[in-house]
């Protein structure tokens, strides 16, 4: 996928991009595979916001995307490749012999008509789902799992894949896109080939209004705003924020403070932190 860029007739196109929609099809979602659904606002039962900077937003049809790939040894057609809003890559429709249809994350280079696999030893193509130990090193997968059967929990956003790296006992060596490198049961898993829409990082939103269509609501920082209001808040004109490091709105530290729980049941399979 490529990137188009709007010609500035308004301050709103002026340096505003998408993503080229060339190979996408422009049709309705699959009926049987879409469900209406509320998303969240960010406020509670009493209407009193909870989560800051979420509410409104275009109204959007879920797509039951099967993540565990639960057609064993058995090929199906690529019948579409589609969009879908409630992720950053594309979706691709596939068909089985019996009729059953069923959407999966695309992955890159995955035409329409091309033919995937789900089998303890299917061919190392793309867009095939096999175990780790199966699967040779140095692969691009995604769509890995962390618990056998549960269906895939890492590496399934737009443009991003992990590699192989070693195989030794039960686990498997996996190089992730954060730059961490942990350890997964070999049972586990994973698809061959990186996710699809490569290029969305690129895009530029434009204007504050699409944002809005997104369910993004605006940003204010602390520093403008007043002391009653943010701990940053307060001073003549652009002040610092007067503190040794930088807080919440609620006075707990941020802005580089490390949240992961330092006694995890999961630190002694990560080999190196991500950077």
């Amino acid at each position: 996928m490529s990137i188009r860029y709007y010609k500035t007739h308004t301050p709103g196109t002026r340096q505003r991009s998408c993503c080229d929609f060339s190979d996408i099809e422009k049709k309705r979602p699959q009926r049987s595979l879409t469900s209406a659904f509320q998303r969240k606002k960010g406020k509670n039962n009493r209407g009193i916001i909870t989560i800051r900077h979420r509410g409104g937003g275009h109204k959007r049809l879920y797509r039951k995307i099967d993540l565990k790939r639960s057609k064993y040894c058995s090929v199906a057609k690529v019948s579409s490749i589609e969009y879908d809003p409630n992720r950053t890559a594309y979706i691709a429709l596939l068909n089985y012999k019996d009729g059953i249809k069923r959407y999966i994350l695309n992955p890159n280079n995955l035409k329409k008509g091309d033919f995937v696999q789900t089998d303890f030893f299917a061919p190392i193509s793309i867009g095939n789902t096999l175990p780790l130990k199966n699967i040779p090193l140095g692969t691009e997968i995604h769509n890995i799992e962390l618990t056998p059967g549960r269906g895939g929990q890492l590496v399934k956003a737009a443009g991003t894949s992990a590699q192989i790296l070693a195989k030794e006992g039960n686990f498997v060596t996996i190089r992730l896109p954060s730059g961490e490198i942990r350890i997964i049961l070999k049972n586990c898993w994973a698809t061959i080939g990186q996710v699809s829409n490569i290029d969305w990082q690129l895009i530029n939103i434009g204007k504050a209004g699409r944002s809005r269509w997104l369910d993004q609501r605006p940003h204010v920082r602390g520093s403008v705003m007043n002391p009653v209001d943010h701990p940053h808040g307060g001073g003549e004109g652009r002040a610092p924020i007067g503190r040794k490091h930088p807080v919440t709105p609620w006075g707990k530290p941020t802005l580089g403070k490390k949240t992961r729980k330092m006694i995890k049941y999961s630190n002694k399979l990560i080999v190196r932190r991500r950077k």
